[in-house]
Parts: C-alpha cells; structure tokens; sequence
C-alpha cells in the first residue's frame, strides 16, 4: 500500500480527522496479541525520585500517560478539543454563580481493580492526599484552589474553594485527582516503585531493570466502569534509549506504532516515503519549548542580560534549522490556537536586534560578553534538544554580547538539579495538563510553581491570575492573560522559544490511530484497535 500521512486539524476540530486512518475495522483485541507502543520517555525511580508513577508526585507527560490508563478521574479530557467529560462522576457542575462550589456525584457500581467499591471518600482521600503531600514535583499546585472537600453519603463529593476557579473541572481530569485505594496507598508517603492501583481501564503489570520500568502491560481492566470504550484486551508500552531503536523496531514489527519523541529526520522520512506500511498521523501541537532562568542566580539576575537574550534569539533560524515544518515559532507562553495566546514577545523585541540588545546591556552597565552555561537534558525531549542548543549557543555567541557553553545531562540528574537551583539558564518543555491558557501561566508564574522558580510578580500572582479564573467564558478571560503574557515579556522570567505538531507512526493494521493522542497530547491507548490494512 501507500503510506498516508493523516493530517488532523488545529485543536478545534481534533474529533473529525482529515482522512481515516487504513484499517477498516474496529474488531478489538481479535487477535489477542497486545499491541505494542513505542516510546523514548524514560522511567527512573532513584533516590531523588523514588515515586514515579504515585498520583500525588508525577508531573511528566511519560508518567502521566501510564497514569490516565490505570488511575480514573471524576472527569475526563474528550477525544479532541472541548470540556472535561463525566468519568468515575455520572454528573459534575458548579453548584454557584461564583464558581467557588463545585459538585460531583459518582456513577454507580465503580470498583477498584481488587473488587472493592470506590466511594466518595475514596475521591477525597485520594485528593487530600496529594494536597497534604505536596510532593516537590509541585503538582499539588494544580489543586492549589480547592479549600475543603466534602463528602455526602458514598456517592457525593463537593469542593469548597478559597476563590473562584473555572478551570477546576479541567484540573479534576488531570492524574493528580486521580482516585487510588486506600488499602494500596499511604496518607502520610508517596507510594514507592511502579506499581499503580486504581480504577481506570486497564491494570498494569511493570517490568523492571535496574530501578528503571522498561515494559509496562496494561490489561483491560473487568471492573471497569467509565465512559472509555477500549477497542483493545491488551497493550505493551516499551521504553527505548532512542529514537533510532525505536524506529527500527517499527520497521520490523516489533512494535506497532510509536510516538514521542521521533527525531525530525524520522518524519520526514516516513512522511515522505510512497511506498511503506506504515502510516503517519500528524496534528496539531500544543506542547511548548522555553528556556527558564532561575532569576536570582549571576548573571542572570539582571534582567537586562535577560531582556538582551530574548532580543537576539532567533527563532525563526532555530525551528527552521532544527524541526523545520513540525513546529512553529512561539512568541509567548501561550501557543497559537489556545484561548487567551498573543505575541508579547514579538510586539516587545521584534525581530532580533543585536544592536537594540547592546543598548540594553550598556544601559545596564553589564560588562560584555556575558558568559553564560546553558543546561539542557539528553534524553527527555528527544536527540534534537542537543542541535537545539548548539545553534542557540552559535546565535547567542554571534552577536559578541555572550560566551556561551552548553551542557546536557540525563532527566534523573537534571530535573532534581533544577528544581534545586543548580541551573541560572535551562531548557524545558510542556506538554499541558489541560488545554487552557492558565495551564501554560500559573504553573510557571503562581507560588508552588512547577520550576521552583523565584520570580515572584504580585500583579500576576494576586489579581490577574485569580481575575482569569474567575471567568466561566474563556474569552472573557483574554484581557487577564495578555496582561500576564505581556509582564512576562517585559520581566523575562521565561523565553518562548516554539511549538510543536505532535505525530503517531503506526503499522497499517493499527486502527484508531487519529485518536492515540488528543489535543492535550494525553496517549488514548484504550483508543487501538486491530483492523485489515488497505
């Protein structure tokens, strides 16, 4: 056959695909073979980080997508763009014109992979707990707007909140509301190793090597009850060291399909080739790549060497040089197609300007060329990070105001360095937690931040991100968010650097494939199917 490469539309849209995907059928699990996922995303649990896979700690998209096949939430991200969905709840609204009283009532005859009943006071257990914890991943933060949860009778649970908050629903579809058992999971201590208890639709038995989960099985899971549909008994989730393996094992059919993170040169490839087995999924991007600044550290400190170094980035070189048509210059925290997103960076700095930047520094009194390590990690956001950094080092150098080195480490060494504050300049990457503009705001500016940053605005943090919240009708909120967005080009705690499309590849056997990823790029494995190629 001939490869097809399916382009899904930009968010709006996600549901109704350009093009089916090859494999006409939806006959689920016929074969009873497990269908096997390929991922790069590595899974340590080390002494910094002893609890990869607890609900109350994990705050990686590779983490999470384990956890939204086996933890279920009251409410779920749809297939594609829209409101979180009804899960463990039947029902689950605002109960008050403020948004500061939300209700939820589970749906009956939920059990916990051991048979036991969930019950509403397995839902607040399982929230306190993750709000008492808070875990230094700092996804407790996510929950940071709920003041009290309260239970009615086993089927009933209310939030209380300190202040209004329209985008709870959205953050009780996200794993760290997950619902886990009681009798499997300490109130007082994240839960150690990989294994996973809850009441989603599959079950997970991890293969581990040397502290590191290399093979996760999700079965489907009898006592599920939700509204996922999984067209699969079974699916193997496999970790590889790199893309290459990752690719060949695809090519060989050892795998199935495979996700992030492909190398740029892979899709191209694939996306090229006229005659494979292999289809291409590609659609529109919501993650973000930024390079953070731990704000107090020399010489970052001086917010003129900040400003100067957003002045001379060249974006339009770096995706053009290193991703070329899978992602798109990013010009603020908020990606193109959210609700809320403008160009602050771009209306404040313009095109780059070596001369304006040298005026910046001067003016400042900063002696030049400002020397400068910037971090970056080997193995987290795929083998082109490094080539990513070298031509920011070759931008940053070549305007004569920096001397640059790079530096990359391993996601276990560098994660825990960063949120320690070992790095003054580092490059990180987001994947959203939901499909909002706060979500691309709050955990990168709020208190409890996700970085651990020090840049503390009291304008963002007291009045416009609570002021944002507020409103019901995400447009309503775009006055709130361009404020944050254009501070934040104006202090520079953060540069914006690009967006990317997000891609499937998969045999042609493999149906469901325009549905693996939504638009928050969460993996839908309940979403495969096994069907006849074209």
């Amino acid at each position: 056959m001939n490869r097809k490469t399916l382009v899904l539309p930009a968010v709006i849209g996600l549901l109704t695909p350009v093009l089916a995907a090859c494999g006409a059928t939806d006959s689920a699990g016929d074969s009873g073979d497990a269908i096997v996922v390929g991922t790069t995303d590595r899974f340590t649990a080390s002494k910094d980080a002893p609890a990869p896979v607890d609900p109350a700690y994990a705050y990686d998209v590779g983490t999470w997508n384990i956890l939204r096949q086996t933890v279920q939430t009251l409410l779920v991200q749809p297939r594609g763009d829209g409101e979180p969905e009804p899960e463990a709840a039947s029902s689950c609204s605002f109960t008050d014109s403020g948004n500061e009283r939300y209700a939820c009532t589970l749906r009956s005859g939920l059990k916990f992979t051991d048979g036991s009943p969930v019950t509403a006071e397995d839902v607040k257990f399982s929230i306190d707990r993750a709000r008492s914890l808070k875990a230094d991943s700092g996804v407790f933060a996510l929950l940071s707007t709920i003041d009290l949860v309260e239970t009615k009778g086993d089927s009933e649970v209310i939030f209380h909140l300190n202040s209004p908050d329209a985008t709870l629903p959205y953050k009780l579809s996200t794993p760290v509301a997950g619902i886990v058992n009681p009798a499997d999971y300490d109130k007082g201590r994240l839960r150690d190793g990989f294994a996973v208890d809850g009441s989603g639709p599959y079950t997970l038995d991890a293969e581990v090597e040397n502290n590191e989960l290399v093979r996760a099985v999700f079965t489907k899971n009898p006592h599920y009850k939700g509204q996922l549909d999984p067209k699969n008994d079974k699916v193997e989730l496999r970790s590889f060291t790199g893309a290459d393996a990752m690719g060949t094992a695809l090519k060989d059919g050892d795998i199935d399909l495979m996700t992030r993170t492909m190398t740029p040169e892979q899709i191209t490839e694939l996306s090229d080739s006229t005659d494979s087995d292999i289809d291409v999924v590609e659609s529109a991007g919501l993650e973000i790549r930024y390079l953070a600044f731990n704000t107090d550290a020399a010489p970052v400190e001086s917010t003129a060497v900040r400003r100067a170094m957003a002045g001379v980035i060249d974006r339009g070189e770096l995706v053009a040089k290193v991703y070329g048509s899978q992602a798109e210059p990013l010009y603020s925290l908020v990606p193109a197609g959210i609700t809320g997103h403008s160009n602050s960076f771009f209306d404040k700095y313009g095109d780059p300007d070596v001369t304006k930047a040298k005026s910046t520094l001067e003016a400042a009194g900063v002696t030049t060329p400002v020397k400068l390590t910037l971090h970056y990690t080997t193995d987290h956001y795929g083998s082109a990070t490094k080539k990513e950094f070298e031509l920011l080092k070759k931008q940053l150098d070549g305007s004569g105001l920096f001397d640059v080195t790079i530096k990359g480490t391993p996601w276990s060494t560098f994660r825990p360095a960063e949120q320690e504050g070992e790095y003054a300049v580092y490059g990180m990457g987001w994947f959203p937690d939901f499909p909002d503009a706060d979500n691309y705001l709050a955990p990168f500016l709020d208190k409890d931040n996700f970085l651990g940053s020090p840049y503390d605005n009291r304008e963002i943090r007291s009045k416009l991100i609570p002021e944002s919240r507020r409103a019901a009708d995400r447009l309503t909120a775009s006055e709130s968010l361009t404020g944050i967005q254009d501070i934040v080009a104006d202090d520079v705690p953060i540069i914006p650097l690009w967006q990317g499309k997000q891609y499937v590849a998969a045999r042609d056997d493999v149906t469901g494939t325009e549905y693996a990823l939504n638009a928050a790029s969460t993996l839908q494995l309940w979403e495969l199917g096994r069907g006849r190629g074209n």
